[in-house]
């Protein structure tokens, strides 16, 4: 039996090796890791350390942030190997190794991005610091809405630990309850950020139960919190919470012409595995969605069910218990929809204890059907009429809203529209995410607030 990698906490005096641990599964139920849970005094005593540290200059946190992103994404950390880290994720978490490989770069390349993509989101009459010489005649100043942030994070894919680096460009203490389906990579990324720089009281990794997740944003200033529409529902309200909840993301199809966009519309819905808050889970159609959703299910059908460490796997693969129960849902919320692929089932076992979840494509008869509003962990998507009559309502409350049209006055309504997040035209697939591009509104907007400053 190969020995178990041990995942400590790391906390503001070094790595903790508790007493309480969860042992790591991968895909068929062979333990991989034990992970250390922190108690509660543990985080109580971290979080304060956190709030008495002092920052580091701008310039030492964007260069530490460079170094940390070339150790993570091509060098050993914690005596694991990059080629070694991404089998074990994939292995793990289902997420297929090609995936995991891109997002292990994405994560090296927006580290060393980290500071100045944190310049897009300041306003542009605003300076960073009271000394510049603006101030002497009064001027706004970016400054910190706190000094300790909180994230709880998901373990649906690799790349979710890329936006928290952004709040430690601007100087903030980071904490990072990480998920106990995928803990790797946020534990190889705060390693690295250590070694490359950034003291043991500037980010910390707090592995908790549930019983003590909500003292770590209790004791922060502002928090980011990932998860389904119960996270959204719990700290809705709380402004100083950042819930990131389902995306919903959408593809509107106007006119005739929809062969030509069928790869776009193919990609949106199985790129990452479609477990991503930027996959595409419904399209509406101008006039008859059936032939489109019959030609993406014959796309999507002829994707193979490999394991998830093969280098031509594209769809996420489960332990097959979790995999059934997935499938079970979806099954008991079809309520009428038309089965275009994956009505009978889509788990295919692949004989080690394990499932790939296979696509779904489902047809429903009106724009407002509740199915739309369904997002599972692969690709599943769901195909509506739409026309202009039925208006922008059943396009709202979306992450992002690839739409395929030329009618300007219908795009000025979706870009006004504060539920849509983010607006794309053409042939732009919803996965698409530029650094310099908001994902949900600049990480920025939350973290900073300008203040004003006149010297004299």
């Amino acid at each position: 039996m190969e020995e178990l990698i041990l995942l400590d906490a790391l906390g503001a005096g070094g790595p903790y090796h508790s007493r309480s641990r969860q042992t790591i599964t991968e895909l068929t139920g062979a333990p991989v890791a034990e992970l250390s849970l922190v108690p509660r005094l543990f985080v109580q005593r971290t979080m304060a350390a956190l709030r008495e540290a002092r920052t580091s200059p701008p310039h030492d946190r964007a260069a530490a942030l460079a170094r940390a992103g070339r150790l993570f994404a091509t060098g050993t950390v914690n005596g694991i190997a990059a080629e070694e880290y991404q089998h074990i994720v994939s292995r793990v978490s289902g997420m297929p190794i090609t995936v995991v490989r891109s997002a292990t770069a994405g994560i090296g390349r927006r580290a060393g991005e980290a500071y100045r993509t944190t310049r897009h989101a300041r306003p542009q009459g605003a300076v960073d610091d009271w000394r510049d010489p603006l101030t002497c005649d009064g001027h706004a100043v970016w400054t910190r809405r706190g000094d300790v942030f909180a994230v709880h994070a998901a373990g649906n894919h690799p790349g979710v630990h890329t936006l928290w680096l952004e709040a430690l460009a601007l100087g903030y203490r980071v904490a990072v309850r990480p998920s106990r389906r995928e803990p790797f990579t946020p534990h190889r990324l705060i390693t690295a950020l250590r070694e490359s720089g950034f003291g043991e009281d500037q980010v910390v990794l707090l592995p908790t139960d549930y019983a003590v997740a909500d003292d770590i944003i209790r004791d922060a200033d502002l928090a980011m919190v990932y998860g389904g529409e119960e996270v959204v529902n719990k700290y809705g309200n709380d402004v100083r919470v950042l819930p990131q909840g389902p995306g919903r993301s959408k593809i509107l199809l106007t006119g005739d012409d929809w062969e030509s966009h069928l790869g776009t519309i193919v990609d949106s819905v199985s790129a990452f595995g479609g477990t991503a808050c930027v996959n595409t889970t419904a399209v509406f159609v101008e006039g008859d969605p059936a032939p489109v959703a019959e030609a993406v299910a014959e796309r999507l059908a002829a994707i193979p069910s490999l394991p998830p460490e093969d280098d031509g796997a594209v769809l996420p693969v489960q332990p097959a218990e979790d995999a059934r129960a997935i499938e079970k849902y979806l099954l008991d919320h079809v309520d009428g929809a038309t089965p275009v692929l994956g009505g009978d089932g889509v788990v295919d076992e692949l004989g080690d204890g394990s499932g790939v979840l296979r696509p779904a494509v489902f047809r429903v008869d009106r724009p407002d059907a509740p199915q739309t509003g369904i997002e599972l962990s692969f690709p599943c998507v769901w195909f509506a009429p739409w026309s202009r009559a039925d208006g922008i309502e059943p396009l709202r409350n979306t992450l992002v809203l690839t739409a395929i049209t030329e009618d300007d006055g219908l795009i000025d309504r979706l870009v006004e529209d504060p539920s849509i997040r983010n607006v794309y035209l053409g042939d732009t697939p919803t996965y698409r995410m530029p650094a310099w591009v908001p994902h949900d509104a600049y990480l920025g907007e939350f973290l900073m607030r300008t203040k004003g400053v006149i010297r004299t």
